[in-house]
């Protein structure tokens, strides 16, 4: 519903409302709410759809609006017509109110969170089916009986909308629900509907005889360099240093789904892949995310190629094209080969290989300098990144911190010149922005520095007050931990329909390009390239129609991706502290307002940390903890200082 009330807040075109949701917008059409006029959908001005969240001091409430650049609107509690937090509502904004925008809840539409999670407790003899995050009851209409037929810990998904239970989830003693917690909560699957699976069922092999009409590339020796565990290749790469010219092949998933098809359309609902430590939950079917579009070693693979000239002295790109081409993959690198290789410490084991060991040491060359031009207007921020390592039964056994590495620094700087290019060519589509931190975020970045000791020069420019941040950390050892609280005063990166820069690079303009196998926002981009290259514009305003929506939605789904991998990580970490309570480890002080927590820093790393008060403790200070109490439930772990 979220999505389809943002559509019309911005304007949807009655041809692309899907006959399910036709009722509804009728129903909307009838009552006032949005209007239809020149064939577009599009929300009456003196309404808004969106959210409720209860204010803090029990004065009202905060509607945040669907739509981008609406700011939240103040409802009096008289006014809330029984809407709770979470509900979706319509709103009649008071238009000569004097003060901040306000309004009045005309109508309760929804939830928007479609799921919550209920589990079974026991209090003072009385089971009740309460809400995993907040242990407030449900709403669910049971009877005594049923309640008592249910196990204490048992787990079920509840319909926001119905009030009802429609699945079993397990039991919270069992680590695999924590999986099916996750997904569910944030309304993801795995599993692929049975009208997906006809779509894609019928797609064979690549057969070059079929594609004339494409550059065969396949006589290049391009390579992949990715994870270890990776199954999905995205990108292949190949630099010809005669010519100065780098080949970026990206998966050609625009070629296999096409628009508002059944495969489409689950993509764009899925919007991202999402990563677990032990698995995948793909944004496409698996024969196409792993075999078909994924650019496997020494198979004809069909791909979307930037063929980017250099020059190499000034570092700057000369001339570039993008087009669709065939390519055949000579190699399938992990990081760490590549990283032996420029240690020195691989050998080729064939003449192809030697070509491409030759390829690659030029390239580095080419990158670092690219590394270097590019770090004089953006940044380098160093952040840890935790991996988990889990055992059959899916229980945490151990973790890891995952550095950059030149391979990783090479394939990202190759990615980052695709990604520039194509931004280049459109001045309406999908761009990845992210805008200068604002003013109320860096005093507060301020203050926390001043707190441990590191004076503040406020500088000509945001970017070189940062840099002289970075510069005192780096003498004092502790670069990594301010990096993190600079990161934390950014804005937030995303999705935005007109190009507003990157900061965070410092690129004029930049986009998505390079993973349309886990990336719904660079399949868009490269239709939309797709129709430039043809010159067909009536194909170029089907795929805008409705970009402004597109660009809000993927934006959530990215934030809602990156949640459930977060809260999975965190409800392992819980399991993992509910077996050494008691057990004393190190920490390192990651937050002391608004309460106090550290992170893990043990033989296991990562875990955040409640503290239990107390004083004298300051940011990053590395203490020594003791693990008191795991709520699994809410996936909290609180631990007491022990030792500064």
């Amino acid at each position: 519903m979220k999505h389809l009330l943002t559509k019309l807040s911005l304007g949807l075109d009655a041809q692309d409302l899907s006959p399910e949701f036709a009722p509804f917008v009728e129903k909307l059409l009838h009552k006032g709410y949005v209007k239809l006029h020149d064939n577009i959908y599009k929300l009456n001005s003196k309404y808004r759809f969106g959210s409720i969240t209860l204010a803090n001091n029990k004065t009202g409430a905060y509607l945040h609006a669907y739509g981008e650049a609406i700011k939240d609107i103040f409802i009096a509690q008289e006014d809330l017509k029984d809407a709770k937090s979470g509900d979706i509502v319509v709103v009649q904004r008071y238009i000569a109110k004097k003060g901040p925008p306000s309004g009045k809840v005309i109508e309760v539409l929804g939830r928007e969170e479609s799921y919550a999670i209920g589990v079974v407790i026991e209090k003072d003899g009385e089971k009740s089916l309460v809400d995993l995050r907040t242990l407030h009851p449900v709403g669910v209409p049971l009877s005594e009986d049923e309640l008592q037929a249910f196990h204490v810990g048992a787990l079920y998904r509840i319909n926001n909308q119905t009030n009802k239970i429609d699945q079993k989830l397990g039991h919270i003693d069992d680590p695999k629900s924590d999986e099916r917690i996750v997904l569910a909560q944030f309304d993801k699957h795995d599993e692929f509907t049975q009208e997906v699976l006809n779509e894609v069922e019928n797609f064979q092999e690549v057969d070059a005889a079929k594609h004339k009409d494409r550059k065969d590339l396949r006589a290049l020796p391009f390579c992949t360099i990715d994870p270890v565990t990776a199954k999905d290749f995205d990108d292949a790469i190949y630099w010809d240093g005669k010519n100065s010219t780098l080949y970026v092949a990206i998966a050609d998933v625009s070629y296999y789904v096409k628009p508002f098809g059944e495969l489409d359309n689950e993509a764009m609902y899925r919007g991202f892949s999402i990563y677990l430590p032990h698995r995948s939950i793909p944004m496409l079917p698996r024969i196409l995310s792993e075999n078909l579009c994924s650019l496997k070693p020494n198979v004809d693979r069909l791909a979307y190629v930037f063929e980017i000239k250099l020059d190499t002295t000034r570092l700057e790109v000369k001339h570039s094209e993008v087009y669709e081409a065939i390519i055949h993959s000579k190699r399938r690198f992990h990081y760490d080969e590549v990283d032996a290789l420029f240690a020195q410490k691989l050998k080729a084991s064939s003449p192809q290989e030697a070509e491409i060991f030759i390829y690659l040491k030029q390239l580095k060359k080419i990158t670092d300098a690219l590394r270097k031009k590019r770090l004089e207007v953006g940044f380098d921020f160093r952040s840890e990144e935790v991996s988990m390592q889990l055992d059959e039964n899916t229980d945490l056994v151990a973790t890891k911190i995952e550095d950059s590495t030149p391979s990783h620094a090479l394939i990202e700087d190759c990615m980052l010149l695709a990604n520039k290019e194509a931004a280049k060519r459109y001045e309406r589509g999908v761009f990845r922005v992210h805008e200068e931190p604002s003013q109320s975020k860096l005093q507060t970045l301020y203050q926390e520095l001043s707190a441990i000791g590191i004076n503040v020069e406020i500088k000509e420019s945001v970017k070189e007050t940062i840099e002289n941040i970075q510069h005192q950390a780096k003498e004092r050892g502790i670069q990594n931990d301010v990096d993190t609280l600079i990161v934390r005063s950014q804005m937030q990166a995303r999705y935005s329909p007109v190009n507003l820069g990157h900061f965070g690079l410092g690129f004029e303009r930049y986009t998505h390009f390079t993973s349309p196998i886990r990336r719904y926002a660079d399949l868009t981009v490269h239709r939309q390239l797709k129709a430039l290259s043809k010159g067909n514009k009536e194909e170029e305003s089907y795929i805008l129609r409705n970009i402004e929506a597109l660009c809000l939605q993927i934006s959530t789904l990215e934030r809602e991706a990156d949640a459930v991998e977060k809260e999975y990580m965190q409800r392992k970490y819980a399991r993992w502290a509910l077996e050494n309570i008691g057990k004393t480890f190190q920490a390192k002080v990651s937050a002391t307002t608004p309460e106090l927590k550290a992170d893990l820093d043990d033989t296991i790393k990562g875990a955040s940390l409640h503290l239990t008060h107390t004083p004298n403790i300051v940011l990053f200070q590395k203490i020594r903890v003791r693990i008191e109490n795991v709520d699994l439930y809410k996936a909290k772990i609180t631990a007491s200082v022990v030792e500064e």
